[in-house]
This record gives C-alpha cells, structure tokens and sequence, in this order.
C-alpha cells in the first residue's frame, strides 16, 4: 500500500466538512474524491475543499478507482446502504457513529466485511483523542484503584423540526443514537458490555427520545449513570470513579482537552512528572505534571490541534497499512455489542424506527 492513503467521502453535511477539514492536516492522505446524491452539492463541495473526483451519486464514488477507503458521513438509516454500497466495491470503510440504526443492520455490515476481508471501523472520534489514550493509561495502571462508577450526559437544546435528522424518526432520530451514544461507548470502553439496563426516556410529538436516562449495570457490579438529550442542555462532563480516587474529563468530554485526577489518601507524595509523546502529531511531546499518588490532585491538559477528526482518520490509515481489518480500539464485536445495548434501551423506552 503507498504511503498515502486516497480517501473518498460519502455525503456532504456538516459532519462531512469537518473531516474533510481534518484530512487536510494530514500530510500521508489525500482526499481524491466526494460523492452526493446532488451533482450541485457535490461540485460545491469539491471546490471547497480542493477535491479532484466529485461524483453525482454515491455509487460514482465507490467504484473511483482512486479511492482506498470511503468515509460514510450520512444519517443514521443511511449506514447500513451506504456501508455495504462501498464494501461491495471492495472499498474499506470508516462509518459514522452509530455504526447502523439497530444491532441487526450491524451484525449484517460487519458479517460482510469480514466475508469480504475488508476493514471497517465505527467513527466513534471520542476513543482517539490523546486524553483518551493517558485516560486508558491511568486506568489500566490502578491510579484511582479499582473503578466501580461512572456518570457521563450528552445533551443540548435543538429546537423542534419535525422533518429534520434529529426529530425525524425516518432518519433514526432522537438523542439516543445522536449523542446517548457517547456515553453509553464510553462506558463499555471502561466496563465491557452491560449485565443489566434500566432506562426511562421522555418521547416528543415526534416520536423520538427528546431525554434519556440510563443506569448500566457490570458483571463486577460497577455501575454507569448516563445521560442524552436533544431538548436539554447538559453539563457535557464525564466523572469515573475508583476506590482510591476519580477522574473528571471536563466539558466538553466528548472532544477532550482537559482531565483533572484526584487520588484520595492521608499520606500525600511528591508529584511525579509525566511526559507523553504523541507520535501522529509530528512526534511532539507534552510535559504533564501530575500527582498519581494518594491524597494529590492534579490537571491534564491536552490542546486540541485542527478539529480533533484527524485523530480517527489516523487509526484507520495505520490500520491499513498494517493489513489489520479492524481497530483494536474501536473493535467491530464491540460496536455490535454498543448496538445491543442501544437496542434494549431503545425497547425499554418504547422507542420505534420505521426500519426495525
């Protein structure tokens, strides 16, 4: 596989534009092409961000011969389609969270690209962030003990369109698979795949979920309180709890900059210096000050750099020329398992998509 890694992007909304964005920080990919369902968005789109191949349709841009690996960026009840669209071609993909409407479209996508030997992987940004590495770090490392609880919210006030992504049930609407899904992929990155689920919900005029609340219940017995909402505007912070300490990622922890670790104990120790290397940032590394040991307290800062979509894209490039058919990161048995539990939460709610 060459260096560079050729990438077309499947749609043209927001989300498409911000790693478009992303891409162009990237000096090992090139962004060859962009297919719409629109001939005007599609040339709209190329000539913004630089891109030689616009197609008409989806299916232009699958079979371009100067594509390695497709990004899907449209609405939710579009994954499954557009996902198998693209494998067919034999194109790997990088999917946008959620990997499809329900766990039987993802069971279905996954099931093909392992047939296919294809890599495929959920773009589940959060997972990437350089906070999110040292976050995994200090938990494997038993810097708060063992961790038993956690609280992560994801919501913001929209206000009500019916006919629009988030309120409209055709397009998998609601807060629970827009944002709910954060959270809960947080919680299963920290304690696996729930033994049990309570939720509760308020549904709109729309039929979706305009508020949700969950408790997740481990096999170890460790809890996650999670919170989404499209009605209601959130904190946007996560708290992980451990028997000898916590750690606050605060808002926005979705795109994490900033982490603050307290360790609780009566005997304090003298800090201990941290430095963290982030290889796919130019090999710049970060000196971190950060008391680990009992009774000390201390902030981890992370800069963002661009828009934080380039993070992913990484994970995917180094995958490839790896020959690795999915991340280890963000592993497809676990984005199903994610899909299980948004379906068990979607049913105790009595949410209802056309498609399930």
């Amino acid at each position: 596989m060459n260096s560079t890694i050729r990438w077309g992007i499947l749609g043209t909304g927001r989300i498409a534009r911000q790693f478009a964005a992303a891409l162009h920080r990237l000096p090992d990919a090139k962004l060859a092409a962009v297919g719409s369902r629109s001939a005007e968005h599609a040339q709209a789109f190329a000539d913004q961000f630089g891109i030689p191949n616009r197609h008409a349709s989806y299916e232009g841009l699958v079979k371009d011969r100067e594509v390695e690996v497709v990004y899907v960026a449209t609405p939710h009840s579009c994954h499954k389609e557009n996902t198998l669209v693209a494998l067919e071609s034999g194109k790997a993909v990088l999917c946008e969270k959620p990997l499809t409407i329900n766990a039987r479209e993802a069971s279905c996508v996954i099931a093909r690209a392992r047939q296919k030997r294809l890599f495929l992987m959920e773009a589940m940004w959060t997972r990437f962030f350089p906070l999110m590495f040292k976050l995994r770090e200090l938990l494997r490392s038993g810097a708060i003990g063992g961790v038993r609880m956690l609280t992560a919210d994801f919501g913001f006030r929209a206000e009500v369109r019916e006919e629009g992504r988030l309120f409209n049930p055709s397009y998998g609407g609601g807060s629970l698979l827009d944002v709910g899904v954060y959270p809960v992929s947080l919680a299963s990155m920290i304690f696996g795949a729930p033994t049990r689920i309570a939720a509760q919900a308020s549904l709109g005029q729309t039929g979706v979920d305009e508020e949700t609340a969950v408790i997740l219940g481990h096999s170890a017995g460790q809890l996650a309180m999670l919170s989404s909402a499209i009605r209601t505007n959130t904190p946007q912070e996560a708290i992980v709890m451990g028997t000898r300490g916590s750690i606050r990622i605060r808002s926005q922890w979705w795109r994490p900059t900033s982490m603050t670790v307290h360790t609780g104990g009566d005997e304090p120790k003298a800090e201990r210096q941290k430095r963290i290397c982030i290889p796919w940032l130019g090999g710049r590394a970060m000196t971190l000050n950060l008391g680990l040991s009992t009774g000390c307290e201390g902030t981890l800062e992370f800069p963002l750099e661009g828009n934080g979509y380039q993070y992913e894209a990484v994970e995917v490039m180094n995958c490839m020329r790896s020959g690795k058919l999915e991340s280890a990161i963000m592993p497809l048995d676990e984005s199903l398992a994610i899909m299980q539990t948004l379906d068990e939460i979607g049913a105790q709610v009595g949410l209802k998509y056309p498609m399930d």
